[in-house]
């Protein structure tokens, strides 16, 4: 007699990134495999899944629902859970589930896939050019979502009614479009326009063709994207762009550019392996490579510099136009300044007006401004520079459970963090937060965030520094929230630890341009004792004051003169220094009388002004364009294959229990250099091993101390990866366990994440 093998049913939950990325397909079709019956659907916070079948049939679809997820999917956990079988005749997705309260990953937008791009490039293909082509494997989600579950009512594309044939499509549950939300065609979907400067509509037979003629033609255009505006130009063409210089208001700050491919990349940059990866990747960064000699790529796009920042076409849209125009294109965000990159069609041709010559538009509205994301490989790893398009929303996993905090974040560079339970979203990358256009961003972007995490936060962190527009923020929303004020140096080395799942203490080596200090003077040099629940300052460069304040981070030279004056006294004001003669004699005056009296000439401890004092005394950049570009080109001229490890002198004293880094044997030692003719590129190298040593020296001091063996390195000025290695190898050689930042920002854009973090420990008991 023929035994029939029992029935069992389980009912499964699956957390993560398992909406929006086909995972409700590749459930039916495992099931079908398996011969298994039930049913999946989205709700508001997983994944649920209810399947019955016989038991090894049942093992083996848990194991392969982990182990061969789509691409794009992020499985967080699985729970399952034995039940009475239902008798189940079939396998069915059902229609999504809203959950009260429940919150849902939300996917990133993901660069066109290989299969969408075939269609695209294919003649026979009813998507051949189409610039809006995607699937549940690439294309928009978080630029588009205003709520979730993630369903097609729920975003921007809600006013496209589907053709019969994207309908054939969205139904089919083996279709690789199966409720691909943004799914559309020519037919159906989106189209684009191009318009004058004054929004007229142009008339022409195929858009992109002609922006391809404009573009060669020298113009410049602002095409809309997935998350706003780039404006675009001929990279090859000099006049082209600084045109674009003059009319943005960026003389100086490197743009980015988009090659159609990596054989392209290739001709113009260096690619290691790790590269090639990032560029390739879903996410598809703008990348920092070292740019070849040979380039054709004009030196104005990143004047000074000896890396380029690229980054392969991620939509539709740039395949086709990249491919038509057949040039290297500058890409750079649709602004004016450091204001938010324009996102709507009327709000571009309003603030872009006087910058492009002609707009590329689209009808598809974008929810969420979404800039492009920055990263290098620095000591063979990722490090994100600007945590934007591709990263943000997905969170940061927390090694704690979090209660629900907002915390403001910095001035510069400006991201928030909320946390719940596990997670911490960071946000992409929202900018300097010096005008109301930001802050109006800032605040929208909270909101949203708010919604989609369904998080209701209760304690609101913030910077130390009262006249951040973060800060007013905060405490413009006093009655709403606990306020808890977070020295920033302090969120710095947190974050650093938060993203490494450290939470002992460490040895925190804070290395910044601007941060306010616990004792009212502007701090960037720090070394410091640091777990989630405070901190002890041990350590910090000597200060000096900042002549002008604000002018003094303008003016590289006025932070020269103040340590020349300060450290080796006025008599080195006297000799014959090449950055001296070039200082008016009116304003050297008036620099000695801010020093002598004290007047707006607040103390800093910065490491960041250290190298602007440095870079603007051996003559490399005396005023600067934008942030950090003395220090950058400082790092740009150390050479490459440089084998002298000299290093200059300096001394570690004792005040007041705190170890202070004395600098004045360092400047007499350039200044020496100086004197001898000395190449630029040797003093250069030479700083830079001396920095790496001074924290070696400093750590080793400290862990004599206190027993610690673990180092966190976080700031700014950790992002010149020449600096980064040398410290990091040389700390590593002697026997520290060093921790850097990877998918957080060492800049202020990880600010944010170490100040939930503390807020959260500081009511943890």
């Amino acid at each position: 007699m023929t035994r029939t093998k029992a029935t069992e049913l389980l009912q499964i939950s699956v957390r993560g990134v398992v909406q929006g990325v086909g995972f409700r397909p590749f459930v039916y079709q495992l099931a079908t495999k398996h011969d298994l019956k039930g049913w999946v659907l989205n709700t508001s916070g997983d994944v649920k899944i209810e399947v019955e079948g016989e038991k090894e049939a049942l093992d083996q679809f848990i194991v392969e629902l982990e182990r061969m997820a789509p691409p794009l999917a992020r499985i967080e956990g699985i729970t399952a859970a034995g039940a009475p079988a239902k008798g189940y005749t079939q396998f069915e997705i059902r229609h999504s589930l809203a959950e009260e309260g429940k919150y849902q990953l939300v996917s990133p937008d993901i660069a066109t896939c290989e299969a969408c791009k075939r269609e695209l490039l294919s003649p026979e293909d009813r998507r051949y050019r189409y610039p809006f082509t995607n699937c549940t494997n690439c294309g928009p989600r978080f630029t588009i979502i205003e709520d979730i579950p993630y369903d097609r009512p729920k975003t921007t594309m809600r006013h496209f009614k589907m053709c019969p044939d994207c309908q054939r499509e969205y139904d089919a549950p083996l279709d690789r479009r199966f409720h691909a939300q943004p799914n559309a065609c020519p037919k159906c979907g989106p189209f684009l326009e191009l318009t004058d400067s004054d929004g007229r509509t142009i008339a022409v037979e195929d858009v992109i063709t002609e922006a391809s003629r404009l573009l060669k033609e020298g113009k410049i255009l602002a095409i809309k994207g997935l998350g706003g505006f780039h404006l675009a130009c001929d990279a090859t063409n000099g006049e082209a762009i600084q045109t674009l210089r003059d009319r943005k208001r960026r003389s100086y700050k490197p743009l980015a550019i988009m090659l159609a491919t990596l054989e392209q990349i290739k001709e113009h940059c260096f690619v290691s392996v790790e590269e090639e990866k990032l560029l390739t990747s879903p996410e598809c960064p703008i990348l920092l490579l070292r740019w070849k000699d040979g380039s054709s790529v004009s030196r104005k796009v990143a004047p000074e510099l000896k890396y380029l920042g690229v980054m392969l076409p991620y939509t539709p849209l740039h395949h086709v136009l990249l491919r038509k125009t057949g040039l290297p294109l500058v890409m750079t965000s649709g602004n004016i300044s450091e204001e938010p990159i324009a996102k709507d069609n009327d709000e571009a041709l309003r603030r872009l007006k006087g910058i492009a010559d002609f707009f590329v538009v689209h009808n598809r509205d974008i929810h969420a401004r979404y800039d492009d994301t920055v990263a290098f490989v620095g000591r063979g790893k990722m490090q994100l520079a600007r945590r934007a398009r591709g990263y943000a929303p997905y969170p940061i996993h927390l090694p704690f459970r979090a209660k629900e905090i907002l915390a403001c974040g910095a001035e510069l560079k400006n991201t928030f963090c909320v946390t719940r339970e596990d997670h911490a979203f960071i946000s992409q990358h929202i900018g300097d937060m010096e005008n109301l256009e930001t802050l109006e961003h800032f605040a929208n972007t909270i909101e949203l965030y708010q919604k989609l995490f369904r998080i209701k936060p209760q304690i609101l962190a913030h910077d130390l520094h009262p006249e951040y527009l973060s800060t007013k923020y905060a405490k413009e929303r006093a009655g709403e929230f606990t306020l808890v004020p977070v020295q920033h140096h302090h969120a710095h080395i947190v974050s650093c630890m938060v993203e490494n799942g450290v939470q002992e203490p460490v040895i925190g080596v804070a290395f910044d341009g601007t941060g306010y200090g616990s004792d009212g003077t502007i701090w960037g040099g720090e070394f410091l004792i640091a777990d989630f629940k405070g901190f002890e300052r041990v350590g910090h460069l000597e200060y000096v004051p900042l002549p002008g304040a604000a002018a003094a981070i303008e003016r590289p030279y006025r932070m020269a003169f103040s340590y020349l004056s300060t450290l080796l006294g006025k008599s080195a004001l006297d000799r014959e220094l090449p950055f001296l003669r070039n200082i008016d004699q009116y304003e050297k005056e008036v620099m000695k009388r801010q020093l002598e009296k004290k007047i707006n000439c607040p103390m800093t401890s910065s490491c960041g002004r250290l190298f602007d004092g440095v870079s603007a005394l051996i003559g490399i950049r005396a005023r600067v364009d934008y942030e950090a570009q003395a220090a950058i080109e400082l790092e740009m001229a150390a050479p490459d294959d440089f084998q002298d490890t000299d290093s200059y002198p300096f001394s570690i004293a004792e005040q007041d229990g705190v170890k202070v880094v004395k600098l004045s044997e360092l400047f007499q030692a350039i200044i020496h250099d100086l004197d001898n003719g000395l190449p630029v590129s040797t003093i250069s190298a030479r700083f830079h091993h001396t920095m790496a040593r001074m924290v070696a020296d400093m750590c080793h001091r400290i862990a004599a101390e206190r027993g610690l063996r673990t180092v966190a390195l976080s700031g700014g000025v950790f992002q010149n990866r020449l600096l980064l290695k040398l410290t990091a190898d040389l700390l590593e050689k002697e026997g520290f366990v060093v921790l850097t930042h990877s998918l957080v920002p060492t800049n202020d854009g990880g600010i944010s994440l170490g100040q939930a973090t503390i807020a959260n420990f500081v009511f943890s008991n």
